[in-house]
Order: structure tokens, then sequence, then C-alpha cells
């Protein structure tokens, strides 16, 4: 395929070739105790390798978890909860969005958020995680059910890669609530995305999946989005439609640099609001060195 290509489009050879710089990377805050496990601590209470808390007896308890100095010191029959240590599923929503078919500079925002899926996905994949997703248009919505292993990861990149099929027009309210049903808790949850079409409605799917789950954002956006060039007259096409917009209206100008720095301020704020990590990644920058 050739440069321009790889420039507009994806391929599965590109993203198959991220999973050496992926092994670069650190993106999860690993608790590893031990190898024949995951690298995380699961919320879910059970026999496991890392001690919890005590609790008084309930019926049912495992009599081999009694903790016999508590018993004694009180008088009353205590057990001890464990934590399981298990494999965390990582679930990667990608946005293909007509929206994301653009760039200026760089590569296709839609490019830029399959690399940066895909270097995820390795990274997880590293770790022994679950890989799983959600690959989103304007017409098709797909959820991948987290799975192990390189066949996972290779599962998630092919579908990346394939031509989408209408089905029905969907909004991005609708994809989040999809999103939040889908993700199970614990979960490490990637958004990545414009976030064109954010409401208060998808504010409240994102806070239903930050309760349970840690969920990073991250902001796909071409340089001439946050910034319009200098005097002059500019003409843009998707093939379908045409637009020429003229810079030396300042009042235009403004009111455009004002509107993109509002949304990123409005996802700042639901970030810090719903304790939610948010990184920004333009058309142009190198995904391996956002991510680091």
């Amino acid at each position: 395929m050739s440069e321009t290509n790889e420039l507009t489009s994806v391929n599965l050879k590109m993203l198959i070739n991220l999973v050496k710089p992926a092994a670069t990377l650190q993106l999860f805050r690993s608790r590893i105790r031990a190898l024949q496990s995951g690298g995380h601590v699961s919320r879910i209470k059970g026999r496991g390798m890392e001690f919890d808390e005590v609790r008084p007896y309930q019926p049912g308890d495992d009599i081999r978890s009694i903790d016999w100095r508590v018993t004694a010191r009180t008088g009353k029959a205590h057990t001890k909860l464990f934590r399981e240590e298990r494999e965390r599923p990582v679930f990667i929503s990608v946005d293909y969005r007509a929206s994301m078919q653009f760039a200026t500079r760089g590569v296709f925002k839609s490019v830029q958020a399959a690399k940066l899926a895909s270097l995820i996905a390795w990274v997880a994949q590293h770790h022994s995680d679950r890989i799983g997703g959600q690959i989103f248009t304007d017409f098709f919505c797909k959820e991948l059910k987290p799975q192990h292993g390189k066949q996972a990861v290779l599962h998630f990149l092919n579908t990346l890669t394939q031509p989408q099929p209408k089905q029905k027009t969907l909004n991005f309210e609708q994809i989040m609530r999809r999103l939040s049903q889908h993700v199970k808790p614990g979960s490490l949850v990637y958004i990545i995305s414009d976030f064109r079409g954010l409401n208060k409605a998808t504010e409240q799917y994102l806070a239903k999946l930050a309760r349970h789950c840690e969920v990073i954002m991250i902001l796909i956006y071409d340089p001439l989005e946050s910034h319009l060039p200098t005097k002059g007259r500019y003409r843009f096409t998707d093939n379908d439609k045409d637009i020429v917009v003229d810079t030396s209206d300042k009042q235009r100008v403004l009111s455009y640099h004002e509107k993109f720095q509002q949304h990123c301020i409005t996802l700042q704020q639901l970030a810090n609001k719903l304790n939610i990590r948010y990184l920004r990644c333009a058309s142009n920058d190198d995904p391996i060195q956002i991510l680091r």
C-alpha cells in the first residue's frame, strides 16, 4: 500500500508493526504479585493471593477462612477475605465517524485513532490482559468481547481495517449507551474520539462507566480544528460538498477558535469531575509519544 494511502486509511500490516514500539510503553498501574495470573488486582472478593479484610462470620463462609486469632480475641467467629489477582479486561472504543475521516496535517484522525488503539491493544496483550473493544461509525457499531492472547489483538486489529456496513443512523449518545452496557465492572476503558455530539445524556453514560471502571478519554483533533490558517480564502471538500472559508473575517475566526477551546474545556472539566484521565492527540502527533 502506498504511503499516501497510509495517511488516509489503515491496513493490517501497519497495525501489526506497532507491536515493537508498543513494547516500550507502560500504560497501566500494574500490581503484579503472581506470574500465573494477570497484572492487576481485582475488586472482586474471594479466595485469592492478597488479604483484604476480616469481617464477622456469615452462614456459607468457608470455615478454612476463619481467622482464629480474631475469633479468640473477640469471642465471635470472624472470616478472612481476599482479593483475587486476575487479568484486567481492556476495552478500546474507536471512533470512525465521518468527522474522523479528515486531516490537513499528519494522518487522518481515524488513522491516528487506529494507531493509538493498536498500541494500547499490544501493551494490554503484553500484560496478559483480555482485549476487546468497540468500533463505531455514523451508521454502524460493533462490540468485541474481551478475549485472551495475540489472536484477540489480531481480531481487534482486523476489525479496524475492515469496511463497516451501513445499518442505521447512530449518534454519539447511543454509542456511549451501548458502551456502558457492554463494558464489565473493573475494566480499563479507552475512548478514542473527537467527541463530537457530547451532551448531558452522554456525560451520564460516561459517569456510569467511571463509577465501576478506569476510563481514559483521548481527544483526536486536526491542527486546523484548533487554529484556522492565516488570512485568505480556503476551499475544503469531502468530494460531496464544498465550503469556502474566508479567514479575513476576524469575528468568524475568533468564534471558530473559541468553539474548539470550549470543547476542550468541557472535556477537561468532565474528566476532572469523573476522575477520568484525559489526553489530547493531534493528527500530526507521534502516538507513541502521546501514550508515553
